[in-house]
């Protein structure tokens, strides 16, 4: 397959729903291929990690988008987005990371165990409710949207009764992630943010009259502090990314870890067995079918890598889920092996712009998913799994099982 022609299939709904043999064929021509002027593509794993960490590369921020797209801040989501630390480079990510991760810290996330086992075991109860029906359960909708969503709104102090609508809003957000998006989805996307940041809006003048123990109070005293601090956009911008950033990519992972669980009945039993074996798990799942597949990075100045040269100003499309099963990175990459050892997945990226979320989305899946199997040991897949339409954010838009009640 010509690699123009490996890209373009990659756009398209079948490419979308199985990447995996193009990332085959992409990477059979190198760990980093010229797929246009000014355009490269990334398989291999060690490429991709070095253009991750490497500060000759840039992620796409408002100041390189105004030369490429003017008139690209005309939509809101993109706006909401480009403010934030997910788009931003050099001394104002470092600025905002500081700011968000020293709210964000390892004691707050690993103090919201009790709260994911809480969570996983009341949703797990739902689920056998609905099975004594005899109908099949969509998993996605019943467990794997609402936990994700639940952890973080708690996290940020959201109000429980609004955890539907935050779900709603962000899977219209998060489409400007794609590389291809329809008129109508910009527009949704559009009232999503504005929806969103009128709510953030208002949760900020809340915290500040009655501060809770909550990551949003921290971000708001974050803001209001002296020194280095977030902007009022930058607040608000912060506080739809964590949001959405923050059950998204589990949901995929729950989904996506499911399937290929109850594909692979002799691991699933080991797991059921052993909980200690969910950390390796998780690991596997997300390099198998990583819920987050790729990012992009563009060149600050001439540079090499992997033997290639990429001029100034150039965009290199790293596909994230690629490296995940480059060959010269992990052993027959294309089997689901929890023993396999040394090889951390690319799935929340890596240097700089490495994911806050991550140790929390790898919280939320140790525990879940050993409940799911003791809780349910019969569990099975009925009907067809359907696919999202995305190739950014890889998951199911719905995953029909048969919880045993």
């Amino acid at each position: 397959m010509f690699i123009e022609e490996a890209v373009g299939s990659l756009l398209t709904p079948d490419g979308r729903a199985d990447p995996y043999p193009t990332y085959d064929a992409l990477r059979a021509h190198g760990p980093l291929v010229e797929a246009g002027p000014g355009f490269y593509v990334a398989t291999g794993y060690a490429v991709i990690d070095e253009i991750l960490r490497d500060p000759r590369t840039r992620v796409e921020d408002a100041e390189l988008l105004d030369g490429l797209a003017p008139g690209w801040d005309n939509s809101r989501a993109a706006r909401s987005i480009a403010r934030s630390m997910l788009s931003t480079n050099g001394p104002d990510h470092t600025r905002m990371r500081r700011l968000v991760a020293g709210a964000f810290t390892a004691r707050r996330v690993a103090a919201m165990r009790e709260t994911v086992a809480t969570q996983a075991n009341t949703l797990a109860d739902y689920l056998a409710f609905l099975a004594r029906s005899g109908d099949p359960v969509d998993f996605m909708a019943e467990f794997a949207y609402p936990l994700p969503v639940r952890v973080i709104c708690a996290l940020l102090g959201v109000p429980a009764g609004d955890q539907q609508w935050f779900r709603e809003r962000a899977g219209d957000l998060t489409v400007v992630l794609e590389p291809q998006l329809a008129v109508g989805e910009i527009d949704a996307a559009d009232r999503a943010a504005a929806e969103l940041e009128a709510y953030f809006t208002d949760l900020v003048s809340r915290r500040r009259r009655e501060p809770h123990d909550d990551l949003t109070t921290a971000l708001v005293q974050a803001h209001d502090g002296g020194g280095d601090r977030l902007t009022g956009d930058e607040l608000l911008a912060n506080l739809v990314l964590l949001m959405v950033a923050g059950f998204e990519t589990t949901t995929n992972l729950l989904g996506n870890g499911l399937v290929v669980l109850l594909r692979h009945p002799d691991l699933a039993a080991r797991l059921r067995e052993n909980d200690a074996l969910a950390e390796r798990y998780a690991e596997e799942m997300l390099r198998f079918d990583s819920p987050v597949q790729l990012t992009s990075r563009w060149s600050r100045e001439d540079t090499e890598f992997a033997g290639v040269a990429v001029p100034a100003y150039s965009q290199i499309l790293l596909l994230l889920g690629a490296g995940n099963r480059d060959p010269d990175r992990f052993g027959d990459p294309h089997r689901f092996d929890p023993t396999r050892e040394g090889g951390q997945p690319l799935s929340f990226g890596a240097g700089a712009h490495f994911c806050l979320g991550a140790a929390l989305a790898r919280l939320e899946a140790q525990v879940a998913f050993p409940v799911l199997l003791r809780r349910f040991p019969e569990l099975a897949i009925v009907g067809r799994p359907v696919r999202r339409d995305r190739l950014t954010l890889r998951g199911y838009a719905s995953l029909p099982v048969r919880p045993d009640p």
